[in-house]
């Protein structure tokens, strides 16, 4: 037997380096290793990915194979795979029959939780902001049909959108073009309908509002995972999830749900990101862990998806969506603000790679080369 002490945490960091076929991330980034043991000298992994070319997994599990087995301490190296049909045909029909939804759109990203008060459209506003304020053409969807937020928190409440073509035309606010059921309803209405109704206005908020070429399309979902995130998952192909949490466990064991659901309908997970994950007095400087601290970059190594970030609490912060006006435009410099903008560099690097640049000639991105590889485009 091979000197030296194997160790799960090596075999992990080992199977980081095995890049998906084309692709400059890693297997483990994008959800194909889905479980990974270590006995004495023996290591065991699960592999699994959907597509119509079997031949994919052959060359990923050849290289998994040989990078465990260069681990000092690696004796026997056995790796189990699963490959199921495509989801085009299979587990996402509807998205295989709605190809023309947001056809000139090149990244469709949802921004989710698994419960509610975890600061997710405040992300997904900060988010798209960012994104905008980098340059890049960018769009917001308020998917949210029962509670809409963005109208106040882009200071476009009670606007009406305007004909445009065929369609509805975005409200146009901060750099970007958004939609919400809540521009066509007064200040204190409440919508009361069914699963059906929620399913239909989401799809018309996606198909009836012309969009246009956008480089991004940030879908602020509501909370959990009902009717909206499958209507959502299911008519648009999807570039990638966001899963907003914070650090405490109540709230990390619905991200974990979130993150289950997207894996479920083969949407690609971008990553966790952590708010309100601490706070700094304005005052003396001190920092105050309010919620805990550190739960969800704990539970993203364990679920095998990238860490996004930590996202801090301040009282800017939500000032900044009562008033309409974002904290990376309100006060761009602080570090709530540096920290949205950090998101968005992460997100357009995952996405676009290091080298992308708004308005110039770009590649079709990690991910979209990815789900094509896949079969899943």
């Amino acid at each position: 037997m091979p000197d030296g002490t194997l160790t799960e945490k090596a075999a992990w960091e080992a199977l980081r380096q095995v890049k998906f076929p084309g692709f400059s991330r890693d297997i483990v980034s994008f959800g194909i290793v889905r479980g990974l043991k270590v006995h004495g000298d023996i290591v065991s992994a699960r592999l699994e990915m959907t597509s119509d070319r079997p031949g994919l997994m052959d060359q990923v599990k050849a290289e998994a194979e040989k990078c465990l087995r260069a681990l000092p301490g690696a004796g026997r190296v056995l790796i189990e795979t699963k490959v199921t049909p495509s989801a085009a045909a299979t587990v996402r029909p509807a998205a295989a029959a709605q190809a023309g939804i947001l056809p000139q759109v090149r990244h469709a990203i949802a921004v989710a939780s698994g419960k509610g008060g975890v600061g997710k459209s405040t992300v997904a506003v900060n988010l798209a902001v960012a994104l905008a304020r980098e340059g890049w053409t960018v769009g917001l969807l308020d998917a949210d049909i029962y509670g809409p937020s963005v109208p106040l928190m882009m200071g476009a409440l009670g606007e009406r959108p305007s004909a445009a073509g065929g369609g509805l035309k975005p409200i146009e606010r901060h750099g970007l073009g958004m939609m919400s059921i809540g521009f066509f309803l007064d200040k204190d209405d409440a919508l009361v309908w069914r699963g059906p109704m929620v399913m239909k206005a989401v799809t018309q908020l996606l198909e009836d509002v012309e969009w246009g070429a956008r480089d991004y399309l940030v879908i602020d979902l509501p909370p959990g995972t009902g009717d909206a995130q499958l209507t959502i998952s299911q008519s648009v192909r999807l570039s990638g999830a966001i899963i907003v949490t914070t650090p405490q466990d109540v709230a990390l064991v619905d991200a974990i749900k979130g993150v289950t659901m997207f894996r479920k309908v083969d949407v690609p997970i971008l990553g966790l990101v952590e708010n309100m994950s601490y706070f700094i007095c304005p005052h003396c400087g001190t920092r105050s862990e309010i919620f805990s601290h550190g739960g969800a970059e704990r539970e993203a190594g364990r679920l095998n998806v990238p860490f996004l970030g930590e996202i801090p609490i301040h009282p800017g912060i939500r000032a900044g969506g009562d008033m309409g006006l974002p904290v990376v435009v309100s006060d761009p410099g602080a570090a709530q603000s540096r920290a949205f903008s950090r998101l968005a560099k992460v997100v357009v690097t995952a996405l676009d790679g290091d080298e992308a640049r708004p308005g110039s000639a770009r590649p079709e991105g990690v991910m979209g080369r990815m789900r094509k590889k896949l079969g899943l485009s």
